[in-house]
């Protein structure tokens, strides 16, 4: 039965070409919307933690999602709920184009991502199964591609449109490709046959329910904690609370319910419950990483979308480079452990890279080795990492198990992203106290900088009282910059001791009793 899946041929390769056309649109849409939230912000007359919602919506409604799809895929056909879900995507792209204010949008945002979640862990699930196991590392490594190519396409790919174009063309550009992926879908991918379909009184319907608060609390605590001053703020602690309470209940509705809609059981198996914390440290650095270079580079280098999204390029070619390399060292035999730990280890240099070049005006040629250094980390962190979480699971626990690091991923990425936020913000405030505490009105040099920008600021043609009043913002506006940057550095660093600490856990990882060569992507 299980070979019934396996393609040869050209087939195989069409239907590993729409899997990951569907991944790249997913992940490339989650992405891509960044540097548009200034033009959005304009055009709809909404505030910027408003605009953010955006981003927020679309998170919220994949996370809910990825846990269900093991379950919808046997519910509904794998290959009907992976074309429906390309439709929902599709239809809901044109809708957000096409949204008059704000709040359509981030309603029409988070229908998308419920349509998108699902088009991330299905492909995995469908490019695993149309090889054959001695060929499954390779798979894993072409899916990887899509997968941390994905958010660094979106920034270039967004500035691009948003300068030549408007910002709904970001969304329009998915209309016509949604259209062939799903015509491909229905045409080539088969549905396999692991359970019969629940009837409505069968479906955990309290299960889906509670995953909805638990998780939708979750990440809008992360995405808003920073913006809402944490807890403070009335909604965070409702939130917070909901969402302890929500998971308490779904843990034990799903270990006592006949059929749970997530499997939890699948965690007794112990590659896949480290995998699954893996999956989270690799969204804290793939995501955190990718937000904050082009947040450096934009908010304190002043350089425009398109130039900071293409700075990524050079990294991602590195990683699709690396990718079936290491596909090839794993079916080989290599140990997931070894690559793993190099990959963190790797990881570490880069941000100690980083916290080492950082300046108020690092130039663009200072990037490049250490972005290469990132995305040679990536490489040989993802396939390994996904390999082993997969190693060792059979047949229906595949999807199931690709579900858990999908979200684990998606969670370390929102957890990233809102640590180094509220972090940043943090950082510098002290920093800055720290700074103007050394600059003293009475000192020789305070005043002889201050005296030299009073004197270019008149001869632009200022009156005195203007330009002393323009130099001490220029001086203010220099002690911010800086203690942003010191902040910038602080992350970098820190990063880099967390990827560190992780190698020793790694290293415990238990080997697999038989001698056989592991096969990654591991699943069937």
């Amino acid at each position: 039965m299980e070979d019934s899946l396996v393609e040869y041929g050209a087939r195989r390769v069409i239907i590993t070409i729409t899997a990951i056309l569907c991944a790249l649109l997913e992940i490339v849409d989650s992405t891509i919307v960044n540097v548009a939230l200034n033009e959005m912000k304009g055009n709809l007359g909404s505030t910027l933690s408003e605009v953010g919602w955006v981003i927020t919506a679309y998170a919220i409604g994949n996370v809910i999602v990825v846990p269900m799809t093991s379950w919808l895929s046997q519910q509904f056909g794998r290959r009907n709920y992976f074309a429906a879900s390309i439709i929902i995507f599709t239809v809901f792209s044109f809708l957000c184009g096409n949204a008059d204010n704000i709040w359509e949008l981030v309603f029409f945002r988070l229908c998308q991502g419920i349509g998108g979640g699902a088009l991330l862990v299905t492909s995995q699930t469908i490019i695993t199964e149309s090889y054959p196991i001695e060929k499954r590392s390779m798979a894993q490594a072409i899916y990887g591609l899509g997968v941390i190519i994905g958010p660094t396409l979106g920034p270039p790919l967004g500035g691009y449109i948003v300068d030549n174009f408007s910002w709904p063309y970001i969304f329009y550009i998915n209309i016509p490709i949604g259209i062939a992926a799903t015509l491909m879908t229905l045409q080539f991918i088969k549905s396999p046959k692991y359970a019969e379909k629940r009837k409505a009184s069968d479906v955990d319907w309290l299960g889906i329910a509670l995953l909805a608060v638990t998780v939708g609390s979750l990440q809008y605590i992360l995405e808003r904690g920073h913006e809402e001053d944490w807890f403070a703020s009335g909604w965070i602690v409702i939130f917070t609370v909901s969402a302890v309470l929500g998971f308490i209940l779904f843990l034990w509705r799903e270990l006592t319910f006949k059929y749970p809609i997530v499997e939890l059981r699948v965690l007794k198996n112990s590659n896949l419950r480290i995998g699954t914390v893996m999956s989270f440290v690799l969204g804290f650095g793939l995501y955190g990483s990718t937000f904050i270079v082009p947040l450096y580079t934009q908010s304190i280098l002043g350089w425009t979308a398109l130039e900071s999204g293409a700075l990524m390029i050079p990294a991602a070619l590195t990683t699709a480079f690396m990718m079936p390399i290491i596909g090839k060292l794993l079916s080989k035999g290599v140990k997931q452990q070894i690559l793993v730990s190099l990959g963190l280890f790797t990881f570490f240099v880069y941000s100690f890279w980083g916290y080492k070049i950082l300046t108020p005006d690092t130039g663009k040629d200072a990037f490049f080795w250490m972005l290469m250094v990132r995305g040679a980390g990536l490489g040989l962190l993802f396939i390994p990492i996904t390999s082993l979480s997969l190693s060792t699971l059979k047949g229906q626990e595949i999807g199931q198990g690709a579900a858990f690091t999908g979200m684990m991923r998606q969670l370390g990425g929102s957890f990233g992203i809102a640590a180094i936020t509220t972090f940043i913000a943090n950082a510098s405030q002290k920093y800055r106290v720290n700074l103007v505490s050394h600059l003293d009105s009475n000192d020789f040099d305070v005043q002889q900088r201050l005296a030299g920008l009073k004197a270019s600021f008149m001869a632009k043609g200022m009156t005195p009282d203007a330009a002393m009043n323009a130099a001490y913002k220029m001086l203010d506006l220099t002690v911010t910059k800086q203690a942003t940057v010191l902040s910038y550095m602080d992350v970098f660093l820190y990063l880099g001791i967390a990827f560190l600490i992780c190698i020793p856990f790694i290293l415990l990882v238990k080997e697999r009793k038989s001698k056989e060569k592991i096969d990654l992507s591991g699943v069937h």
